[in-house]
């Protein structure tokens, strides 16, 4: 696939196949499409489709993001996909722009895109190595579902008190969560007390009371923890909680509920249906959806192999408090799959997902897809 010439079709009655958006360049240039974001807006029918572009394969060869656009058609019950990519006005002089992170706050009707922007050739176990963070959290707007953008915002000053604990730190990558009251946007950073100590990485979030006009920085998990999402749980008594799911170093990945929406979470748990790929883990996604009784389900898509990054699945917990209750809903894209962001559907009997995925690498390729999730209502 040309990125600068296609156009493509997501259609929700084939549940076997996947739409490219983004595909790596042939050698030698090896321009290669990673970290995937996607965001659904129900006004406008509209899905937004981002993604870093690299010059090469590695981290510190991110260049700028890029964003592709679908529409859901009724009448065909599929995702139109506009031809070609936007490139996009995130960037600061002489860094790259990495993790896109988003939230609309549909009061305003704003979409925020949050970044980071990092100097050239810095990488992040540099930063580490050094215990010095160079990652600048970024962000830029738009009003008009994505088709113009603001200019960059540099959130040095919401940073500057607690950086100097953060060895680096990042945004999600994927999606925040929009609140009643609060904009979230999930985040990690590699912390320590002192020069002596070696930094770990916790994951943490910022939020905005005012639609997004100021940030703050909420306490981080007191427990390893890194890349994540968060997602809403409101109960049969209208009251919420903030469910944060994080990579982890260990086997499975990490589980944390705030009672005060972000600013300090509980003690993390250990998911045990939950595992994590490899020594390192791999980034993973979760969503909060309504159930035919409006309560919250939680849905989580994360590469199913113990080993390696491939078999992207997709979990349900009907019970999102119960950390015991995650269950396969037998929803798969079958061989090297990666990094992934779950969106809603206008069909509520499909979700939506844009994951890494390839052959033989899941670098290949970032893929749009439309998984039938309508057994999970069936036995409810």
């Amino acid at each position: 696939m040309d990125n600068k010439t296609s156009s493509e079709k997501s259609n929700p009655e084939d549940n076997t196949s996947a739409t490219t958006l983004f595909k790596q360049e042939p050698e030698p240039e090896q321009v290669t499409y990673r970290i995937p974001a996607l965001i659904y807006i129900s006004e406008a029918k509209t899905y937004l489709a981002f993604a870093e572009k690299r010059k090469s394969k590695d981290d510190t060869d991110a260049e700028v993001l890029v964003m592709r656009r679908g529409s859901w058609k009724d009448d065909k019950k599929e995702v139109e996909w506009v031809s070609g990519y936007q490139v996009l006005s995130a960037c600061l002089p002489n860094h790259r722009s990495m993790n896109p992170c988003l939230v609309y706050e549909k009061k305003s009707k704003t979409l925020f895109l949050f970044f980071i922007c990092v100097p050239n050739k810095v990488s992040e176990n540099y930063q580490i190595k050094e215990k010095k963070n160079q990652a600048q959290l970024c962000y830029i707007t738009s009003k008009d579902t994505g088709k113009t953008w603001s200019c960059i915002t540099d959130l040095k000053d919401v940073i500057s008190e607690k950086e100097k604990n953060w060895a680096t730190f990042s945004v999600g990558p994927g999606h925040g969560v929009q609140m009643s009251e609060r904009l979230i946007i999930p985040a990690y950073t590699y912390y320590f007390k002192s020069v002596s100590d070696k930094p770990t990485s916790h994951a943490f979030a910022f939020y905005s009371d005012d639609k997004g006009n100021t940030w703050h920085v909420g306490e981080h998990i007191d427990g390893e923890s890194n890349e994540c999402q968060m997602a809403e749980i409101i109960d049969d008594k209208g009251k919420s909680t903030l469910y944060c799911n994080a990579r982890s170093k260990s086997d499975r990945r990490v589980e944390a509920l705030s009672e005060n929406d972000g600013k300090k979470f509980d003690k993390p748990l250990s998911a045990q249906k939950l595992i994590e790929t490899g020594e390192l883990g791999c980034q993973g996604s979760v969503l909060s959806i309504l159930s035919p009784d409006q309560s919250t389900w939680l849905l989580h898509s994360h590469p199913s192999d113990e080993k390696r990054r491939k078999d992207l699945e997709i979990y349900i917990n009907k019970s999102p408090k119960d950390p015991t209750q995650w269950k396969s809903l037998k929803c798969k894209n079958d061989g090297p799959s990666g990094y992934s962001d779950l969106a809603e559907c206008k069909d509520r009997n499909y979700i939506a997902c844009l994951f890494e995925c390839g052959q033989k690498r899941e670098i290949e390729t970032i893929a749009f897809k439309l998984f039938n999730i309508s057994n999970a209502f069936d036995n409810q």
